[in-house]
């Protein structure tokens, strides 16, 4: 037996409870995985409370994330004993996921966990910090260097945001941090930012073309937020946007497209190639730096993630949050 945050939706209506399960329950898969730990995303956020129709399968482990140990394999690249991680893949919204004792999945959507890297720090990073990484990747791609200009990220305290800076700050960047906390100013310029500056003056509707400030940017806000963004990126700069916590709307203009040459990247974290993710978590054991990645994690147990749930839709979380599936 194990515990689960099991997800069930009746004529009663959407509940989230902590369950027993055991290895009969599990799906399908040709790997199964004991779970070491789990994280708790935005998505996760939405997907426990029922906000937003992010599970499409009922009943539901919820949980994008995992890092754990294999326990058996009918898959050629997967032995028992080895360590592996899971992001994305529609696990927790169409196929049970990580907020478990254990799961069971396809072996093609595990990650070989990085040598440098526990399990827990694994999570600490989990989708969120691979999504970073995946943002620094492209703004990398586009030939933004360290020394072109300041780097804005939206949503800073978060865990995309957190990372990113973490990630921006140790590869030479000077990032630029905005949030809706400005409380936590010490907190971002800890992880590296070089500046704060509040999320209202960049959340309302916008001139179509603003002075020129960012050699780049990642935004995790979408809507009104991404518009102003784009337009006031300076020439030749880049966006790489992966979120939508404000809106998934796009009220912009063509204006910084077609007048200062700027690109806009979609980074998207869940179907990303198998290639892809190895090289990001590669580059996240590598260029993240691990005292800052303690100081961005909180670690709860599978019993406090429901109400996490609700606080990371609220922006009252900090950093990452971290989920001992054991406790």
């Amino acid at each position: 037996m194990f515990k689960a945050l099991f997800i069930h939706k009746t004529e009663a209506g959407y509940r989230t409870e902590l369950r027993d399960l055991d290895d009969a329950d599990l799906p399908e898969g040709d790997v199964t995985v004991r779970v070491d730990y789990s994280t708790i995303n935005y998505k996760d956020g939405l997907a426990i409370t029922g906000k937003a129709p992010v599970v499409r399968s009922f009943p539901m482990v919820p949980g994008i994330d995992f890092a754990g140990t294999v326990e058996s394999s009918r898959h050629a690249r997967w032995q028992v004993g080895d360590r592996v991680i899971l992001n994305g893949w529609g696990v927790g919204e169409t196929h049970w996921g990580g907020l478990a004792g254990k799961a069971r999945v396809k072996g093609d959507w595990l990650v070989a966990l990085p040598p440098a890297l526990s399990p827990r720090q694994a999570m600490a990073i989990g989708t969120a910090g691979y999504t970073a990484m995946l943002c620094v990747m492209a703004l990398e791609k586009h030939g933004i260097r360290p020394d072109a200009g300041e780097i804005l990220v939206t949503g800073a305290s978060g865990g995309v945001g957190s990372v990113a800076i973490s990630l921006l700050s140790k590869l030479g960047y000077a990032p630029v941090a905005s949030t809706g906390r400005l409380t936590e100013e010490a907190y971002l310029k800890s992880l590296g930012a070089v500046s704060v500056i509040d999320r209202a003056t960049l959340g309302n509707a916008g001139k179509p073309l603003q002075k020129e400030r960012w050699a780049g940017a990642i935004d995790t806000a979408g809507s009104h937020t991404l518009a102003n963004v784009c337009a006031s990126v300076r020439y030749g700069g880049a966006v790489a946007a992966c979120g939508l916590a404000q809106g998934m709307d796009f009220p912009a203009s063509v204006a910084p497209f077609i007048l200062r040459g700027i690109t806009l990247y979609g980074i998207d974290s869940v179907m990303a190639p198998g290639a892809v993710r190895e090289a990001a978590w590669s580059r996240l054991a590598e260029d993240l730096p691990i005292d800052r990645l303690e100081a961005l994690a909180t670690e709860i147990g599978l019993a406090e993630a429901i109400k996490a749930g609700a606080n990371i839709l609220e922006g009252r979380i900090r950093g990452r949050l971290v989920v001992d599936v054991k406790r």
